[in-house]
């Protein structure tokens, strides 16, 4: 197995070929809510902590966070999703207005409540999470609208990246429509599915499940090299997909290529403080790398290297450019030899 090494003048010529490629990101959009604190006492009511509130900040999460590492990237991102008829809903679309998002895939919902996850952290580790959300299924008459969000816009789109949390807006008939009209336009396609609809995505570029998804799809533990490598091809082929990349946590990842190419790439995290966030930065970074025309090898390791970084901070933030060429040259010089 080849291994991949970049220098830096690589590094710099790649992220450079990030600036303005257009991503048209479609999924559950939420806001991510946190209280940051410390904790002296135990609550006289209830063996609880009481968290005394330091700080406290809102930021975008779910689909909109990967938008986020995008941007942080150079690319240009297009979101499309629900949002509710309420106030987390406003302040959703205030955020996208202050960073200078378009606005045109946004579709408000006025039966569902916008998605939006709170998190209490004290000292650096998570005491709580609190989830408001729908998880109904979106409804056809606005199906349409974010469908037609992406057709109107295709000729300028780079890439159709899906992110699926199962909150109701990635539906078969969405994923249907979106593999269509990318099929008929040659658009690039990644897909971060969850369990409903996984094998919706026919003919995908690049189809990104985590272990526990696969192994809840196909049924069986996924463990050992040979169990990867068999979910991996037996992925490949039901979905009939260009290429399955399998993200293996503490284990790294590994690709599958449709030519029957195996790349195992292990992690680069030097420390784990919070995975929230990582499976979004992976899939971010694959998806920008891949409309800039980044070969498939280096774009899976460029997208690990990008996901070693952000377990490293507590909370969901993005991975910024000079981050990721720190990451990969580590990954570089660290490659063992001959390989």
């Amino acid at each position: 197995m080849s291994v991949i090494r970049f220098s830096e003048e690589r590094l710099h010529q790649v992220l450079e070929s990030f600036s303005g490629k257009r991503v048209a990101v479609l999924g559950d959009l939420m806001l991510d809510r946190y209280y940051w604190g410390t904790v002296r006492r135990i609550s006289p009511e209830a063996p609880v902590p009481v968290v005394e509130v330091d700080t406290e900040s809102v930021r975008f999460g779910g689909a909109a966070n990967v938008a986020q590492n995008i941007r942080s990237l150079g690319g240009i991102p297009m979101l499309v999703g629900l949002i509710g008829n309420d106030h987390p809903g406003k302040m959703f679309l205030d955020m996208m207005q202050e960073v200078g998002y378009e606005t045109d895939g946004i579709v408000t919902d006025a039966d569902r409540q916008t998605t939006i996850k709170t998190r209490v952290i004290a000292h650096g580790q998570h005491v709580v999470r609190i989830d408001n959300e729908t998880r109904t299924r979106c409804p056809e008459h606005l199906f349409h609208r974010l469908i037609d969000s992406i057709k109107y816009k295709i000729h300028s789109i780079d890439a159709i990246l899906i992110e699926d949390y199962n909150k109701g807006v990635v539906s078969v008939e969405i994923i249907r429509e979106v593999m269509a009209v990318a099929g008929k336009h040659g658009k690039i396609v990644t897909v971060d599915p969850k369990f409903d609809n996984f094998f919706e995505y026919k003919g995908v570029t690049v189809f990104k499940p985590n272990r526990r998804e696969a192994e809840e799809a196909i049924g069986g533990r996924i463990r050992t090299v040979q169990e990867v490598e068999r979910a991996g091809k037996q992925l490949l082929e039901l979905l009939s997909a260009e290429n399955v990349l399998l993200t293996r946590g503490e284990e790294g990842m590994s690709l599958f290529e449709r030519n029957g190419g195996i790349m195992h790439i292990p992690t680069v995290a030097d420390h784990v403080q919070d995975v929230s966030g990582a499976g979004d930065t992976v899939i971010s970074t694959l998806t920008v790398a891949l409309s800039a025309g980044v070969p498939i090898r280096e774009a899976c390791v460029l997208a690990n290297c990008a996901g070693g970084v952000v377990v490293g901070s507590v909370g969901i933030v993005p991975v910024s450019p000079d981050d990721l060429i720190k990451a990969a040259l580590r990954h570089s010089n660290n490659s063992p030899a001959g390989d």
